[in-house]
């Protein structure tokens, strides 16, 4: 049953992709939107808990380090986007599962089969072609070092919420822990950036604010319809991972980067390279593999 919950998860957060991809296009604060994604969570997973009534324990407080590391995450592959190559920083975000692969065998000794071991790498590089279609070049490497911070927190993300669940977190008031701590640092984001405006000039800021940009109440509701997608990805990633092994079901998971391109070519009309066709190929055949060796 893990296997579904990770597939499907994926599917959500390609869902949180596609409509992000859309959502850059248009004059919008950033951290706003974002605070609206993780305050939908809250209310999402809280309000679900009123009439499931999972039982809250002191574990639940891990979703506290989840919505801190997945905070750091976001946060570094915008500044990333912002200050370097895009498809530099979208390199490192297709690099989690090996980062939890690693800390998973450290921490909890989480062996993989013949089989399951060269699935993992499979789709991984499946993965890494779909997401870099350029050459890399040496004067393309600004940046590097926030693409590096997502790749580390994405996979500490990964890897704190199966810690929570070897802890006996039930899903839903740790994510509530997770959603409410991410939206207090999204809140405090977006309250700084405001402040940091009112000391510049009118001239300046109007300069600096793009025509046509979404009012605050517009921006936040956004957010929160987006947030549906990424509330239902976490509801569904906790149990896969607390029945899978932590490095398969983050590959797995990690494959959601396939809607985004489906989406890419069929609906924005994308043209497709062969290290792209090839690397979604190399994606659906290990996520094949590692269905028939699990």
């Amino acid at each position: 049953m893990w296997f579904v919950f990770a597939v499907t998860a994926a599917f959500c957060f390609g869902l949180r992709g596609i409509l992000y991809q859309w959502t850059s296009q248009r004059p919008i604060d950033r951290n706003l939107l974002l605070l609206g994604v993780y305050l939908s969570g809250t209310i999402i997973t809280l309000a679900s808990n009123l009439f499931v009534q999972q039982p809250w324990s002191t574990a639940a407080w891990l979703g506290g380090m989840m919505g801190l590391f997945s905070f750091i995450a976001n946060a570094s592959m915008y500044k990333g986007y912002a200050v370097g190559k895009a498809s530099i920083v979208a390199l490192f975000t297709g690099l989690p599962p090996l980062v939890v692969m690693i800390v998973a065998y450290i921490l909890w000794q989480e062996a993989l089969s013949t089989w399951q071991f060269a699935a993992f790498f499979i789709v991984l590089i499946g993965i890494l072609l779909i997401k870099y279609s350029q050459n890399l070049k040496f004067s393309q490497l600004q940046g590097i070092q926030w693409g590096i911070i997502t790749m580390l927190f994405f996979g500490f993300t990964d890897v704190s919420v199966k810690q929570a669940t070897l802890a006996g977190a039930s899903t839903l008031p740790v994510l509530t822990v997770m959603f409410a701590t991410g939206s207090l640092l999204f809140g405090i984001s977006w309250s700084v950036n405001k402040y940091r405006e009112k000391a510049i000039s009118p001239i300046d800021k109007e300069s600096l604010t793009p025509s046509g940009s979404w009012t605050m109440k517009k921006t936040l509701c956004w957010g929160m319809i987006v947030g549906t997608t990424n509330a239902a990805g976490m509801m569904l990633i906790v149990p896969a991972f607390r029945e899978g092994i932590t490095g398969i079901v983050s590959a797995i998971v990690a494959m959601n980067v396939a809607f985004v391109i489906l989406y890419a070519r069929f609906y924005l009309k994308e043209a497709w390279t062969h290290r792209e066709v090839t690397g979604l190929a190399l994606a659906f055949v290990g996520i094949l593999i590692l269905r028939i060796a699990s």
